[in-house]
């Protein structure tokens, strides 16, 4: 008996010592169920300075966070910090119940990849605790966006209006109001009209079920309606009955008639003018110092009208600071008054086919022969060089561009760069070295392009730098070369024909690259 005893007595030993603390095989302090002390969150500037160690903390703390994931080394980041600061600020002087925070990604790894953060800074919104799914921000980097942004999630995204007063006094606030009129305030229409007022941080939104205000804006059925104290005053976009709101078509709705009907281009309303979505810009040079040039402005708004939607009608003073948009153009100050047209989406460029004076008539027809397919863009171009293959890099231009590229006994690896572009003028050294070592290659060309002097059929140009290879033989074949740009890289891809060798790489954990939407990759700018 005492034999059958003895393992028993054993393993009762066994499990006592494994539960009596860090010496026995219980769970100790390393052991991953048992939680960490809570450390204390630490604050910078309003801003709460998250490790892997305290956003658990965080997010039961702080029901609406909003974290920015940045990189000490990144310049975006840099460049948000005072206005995240500010934000911050905001938030406590108006008493949105939101708070910010923010976490140092090459620093926490960990973080960067659970929330999949993939460029700096990037930032999420978590709410109610929720870790598993946070909404990005994609607004604004500037404090009030921010704070807007926020406010519309913590709390009504729309004021609910009760009576006449109330939309007088909502309609004083802004140029532009957006007021919802739903017989039902808990149907799926008004939930997706509320949703949307979250994200257009650029117009006030109200909402009624009131029966008096349906009566006195004389609707009858459910309606979004655009006041704005310019050009019609009033715009309305009837609730399809059978297919309900679609966001996307009152998105659409709500930028289109939210824009003058003519627009002055100027550093304030550029932003708002690519952002409207109208892919045709129709613009008018003008001298608006010359009193003759200010009477078109007239005729110009009288043509416009019947485009919204269609057309974006823009003014271009030559006489202020918009060289870069005359540059554009291939124009110089002098040719104003004149018009252009362009396509944002595929850059083409067109020019009245006369010299007819500018009236409404002419304005209108000018774009009708553009939509129409009547008349053909038209493409920059600088003149050749007399020395444009004298310097081991070449300078091409649109004349010399299709002989050069596609001549089937060379290899012509070409940057197309812009003047103004900074990342174009960093990677200037290791182009001008790639040229230099390869200049005795009888086979290989390194070449450049103004890409905003000269254009190219069927080669659009989106961005600054772009790097493109042409490979000797027949086909006109086109590879874009998208690494690194550094003369190790460039020389491998060239000395493998094109491509990048295959080497076996180690998965990165920092840091991560700015990426094209928050670095400065030279995004071309369409003006």
């Amino acid at each position: 008996m005492d034999g059958q005893l003895l393992p028993v007595l054993l393993l009762l030993l066994l499990l006592l010592l494994g539960n009596s603390g860090p010496g026995g095989w219980g769970h100790g302090p390393e052991s991953p169920s048992e939680e960490l002390p809570e450390e204390e969150v630490p604050r910078e500037d309003g801003i709460l300075a998250l490790s892997r160690h305290t956003l658990g903390l965080a997010l039961r703390e702080h029901p609406a966070l909003l974290v920015e994931f940045y990189a000490p080394w990144c310049g975006h980041c840099k460049a948000l910090a005072p206005e995240y600061s500010k934000a911050a600020a905001l938030l406590a002087e108006k008493s949105i119940p939101a708070t910010l925070a923010k976490v140092d990604g090459p620093a926490e790894p960990e973080l960067t990849e659970e929330f999949g953060v993939t460029s700096y800074p990037t930032l999420k919104f978590f709410h109610d605790g929720n870790r598993t799914h946070p909404e990005e921000y994609t607004g604004p980097r500037e404090a009030e966006a921010i704070t807007e942004w926020l406010r519309r999630r913590v709390g009504p995204s729309a004021t609910l209006l009760k009576d006449e007063a109330g939309v007088q006094v909502l309609a004083g606030t802004q140029d532009v109001v957006v007021i919802g009129f739903f017989q039902d305030l808990q149907d799926k229409d008004a939930a997706t009209f509320l949703a949307l007022a979250q994200d257009a941080l650029d117009m006030t939104f109200g909402l009624t079920d009131q029966p008096q205000l349906f009566q006195k804006f004389n609707l009858t059925k459910d309606t979004v309606v655009l006041l704005k104290k310019f050009d019609e005053g009033r715009a309305d976009f009837p609730v399809d009955k059978e297919l309900g709101l679609d966001p996307g078509d009152l998105s659409r709705f709500l930028v289109t008639h939210s824009m003058h009907l003519v627009t002055e281009f100027n550093s304030q309303t550029s932003s708002r003018i690519f952002a409207a979505r109208i892919l045709n810009h129709l613009l008018l040079f003008v001298n608006q110092s010359l009193a003759a040039h200010r009477e078109l402005l007239a005729d110009f708004r009288e043509a416009a009208p019947p485009f919204r939607g269609q057309v974006l009608f823009v003014v271009v003073d030559v006489a202020g600071d918009n060289d870069h948009v005359l540059q554009y153009f291939g124009l110089k100050a002098e040719a104003a008054p004149t018009l252009r047209l362009v396509n944002i989406e595929t850059t083409k460029k067109y020019a009245p086919t006369d010299e007819e004076p500018i009236t409404a008539a002419a304005v209108t027809a000018f774009c009708h022969t553009v939509l129409n397919g009547q008349v053909k863009p038209y493409l920059l171009s600088q003149e050749v060089p007399s020395d444009w293959d004298q310097r081991p890099v070449k300078t091409l231009v649109s004349k010399n561009f299709e002989q050069v590229a596609f001549d089937e006994t060379k290899n012509v690896f070409v940057k197309f760069y812009a003047p103004w572009c900074t990342h174009c003028k960093e990677m200037a050294p290791a182009w001008e070295a790639l040229a230099e070592k390869y200049k005795e290659h009888e086979d290989i060309i390194i070449a450049e392009l103004d890409a905003t002097a000269n254009e190219l059929e069927g080669l659009p140009v989106h961005g600054f730098p772009t790097l493109k290879y042409f490979p000797a033989g027949p086909g006109r074949k086109v590879i874009e070369y998208k690494s690194t740009r550094d003369l190790e890289t460039l020389s491998k891809f060239l000395d493998n024909g094109g491509e990048l060798p295959v080497e076996p790489t180690e998965k990165p954990v920092t840091p991560f690259p700015e990426s094209p939407a928050n670095a400065t990759v030279g995004s071309k700018e369409e003006l």
